[in-house]
């Protein structure tokens, strides 16, 4: 493409302005039209026949060729609960959505729905086996599931001073929950973090955050006795899971995205420009990793002690997460792939779910170079960003209101 000043401005070069909002500045107003459709724009690979049906044997295809879903059924995917939107637990693949199905993941068959069990957007938070889920009564219940079964096993509240108690995170002793702390006046200018008890159902620690914090935009995870998470994307902070007492936090840019990742004693996250690695016990930067200019990192994944990471170029990232050294970077995804916002691995083939891109899809990359193998599309034309989940020798894929099962293996 060449502005109307006569200067050569590459489609990589605009991507990167893009990420940075300056790529209209760049090419202007004048800007002429672009040369001739390059082939690697069109869509990697096209879909055929995988094998079986129902769950039966199958093979995946060769490079180039995307494979057939093994099997599709419609979702009740609601597009609010973000990246706890999608799980597999076990054998049951559930979608956030009214009603809440859980699916065989083999076959594809209804195992159990249940309406009206859950707020609308709830995250699928998981531990121990169980599904937590806030009451849809609005009660200050939290609800605990049987993914296998759908069958209520595990009720708690927090009390009547406490408004919507959402469980953002779970492991075997506790649920921690977000909750507002409701006034005389009936408003929630403060809000708490709480853990119950998974075995007696008490609140085992209730700690106040600071006044004016938000309620909203939390991302939270459990690593051994830390508690981490983020909020809209600013502060990163970290808490004991015994006493709930704060280890430590920090600011950190709000262009982070809606994933951090965690490898053994660190938390990694992205922050503009760099992926940035600190120590899960003292909260001291254990190292940094920058992107090309006028790029900013996506959401970081850790699979099989791997990082992995896309940044707003389309370029793609492996690095390892205890020392930030990379592995190897990916720059030839620009004329052919979007960028993957969520991963998961399975053998040696890692797969990235793109978002917002009707080219999009399912990349299947080879997790030793990075090097693209195929991409599945459903042909819909939906722009909604697509999700996966390793499930065994398959992946569990979501776009839009579609659930798909794709072989892995």
């Amino acid at each position: 493409m060449s502005t109307s000043n006569g200067r050569s401005v590459s489609r990589r070069q605009i991507l990167r302005l893009a990420g940075t909002g300056l790529g209209l500045a760049v090419i202007g107003a004048g800007a002429v039209g672009c040369g001739p459709e390059d082939p690697a724009d069109k869509p990697v690979g096209s879909a055929k026949p995988s094998g079986g049906k129902n769950g039966d044997a199958f093979t995946t295809p060769p490079p180039g060729t995307a494979p057939e879903p093994l099997w599709q059924a419609d979702a009740a995917n609601d597009n609010l609960a973000g990246i706890q939107a999608l799980v597999v637990v076990g054998d049951v693949v559930l979608v956030s959505g009214d009603p809440l199905v859980g699916r065989d993941v083999v076959s594809g068959k209804e195992m159990w729905s249940r309406a009206g069990i859950t707020t609308p957007g709830a995250r699928l938070i998981t531990g121990g086996g169980t599904l937590y889920l806030s009451s849809a009564e609005y009660d200050g219940d939290v609800v605990g599931l049987d993914p296998a079964t759908g069958k209520e096993t595990w009720r708690s509240r927090l009390g009547k001073s406490y408004q919507q108690p959402r469980p953002m995170a779970a492991d075997d002793r506790h649920v921690y929950v977000l909750a507002g702390v409701l006034e005389k006046d009936f408003s929630t200018p403060t809000n708490v973090i709480a853990a119950i008890d998974t075995t007696t159902g008490k609140v085992a620690w209730s700690e106040k955050r600071d006044a004016g914090t938000e309620e909203h935009g939390i991302t939270a995870s459990v690593v051994g006795k830390r508690l981490v998470y983020t909020d809209y994307r600013e502060n990163l902070t970290v808490r004991d899971t015994t006493t709930g007492r704060q280890v430590w936090t920090k600011k950190i840019g709000k262009s982070n995205y809606r994933r951090f990742a965690l490898h053994e004693d660190v938390v990694i996250v992205a922050d503009g420009q760099r992926l940035r690695a600190f120590d899960l016990a003292s909260g001291k930067e254990r190292w940094s990793l920058a992107t090309e200019e006028f790029s900013l990192f996506k959401d970081p994944q850790v699979l099989d002690g791997v990082l992995y990471a896309s940044d707003s170029v389309r370029g793609l990232w492996a690095v390892n997460p205890a020392t930030g050294k990379q592995i190897w970077h990916n720059e030839d995804l620009l004329e052919s792939a979007a960028h993957a916002w969520q991963f998961a691995k399975v053998g040696g083939t890692l797969y990235g779910a793109t978002e917002f891109d009707d080219e999009g899809g399912v990349h299947a990359f080879d997790a030793a170079t990075g090097k693209l193998r195929w991409t599945y599309n459903d042909k819909t034309g939906d722009i909604q960003q697509w999700y996966v989940m390793a499930a065994g020798k398959r992946l569990a894929v979501m776009h839009g209101k579609r659930l798909y099962a794709l072989p892995a293996v």
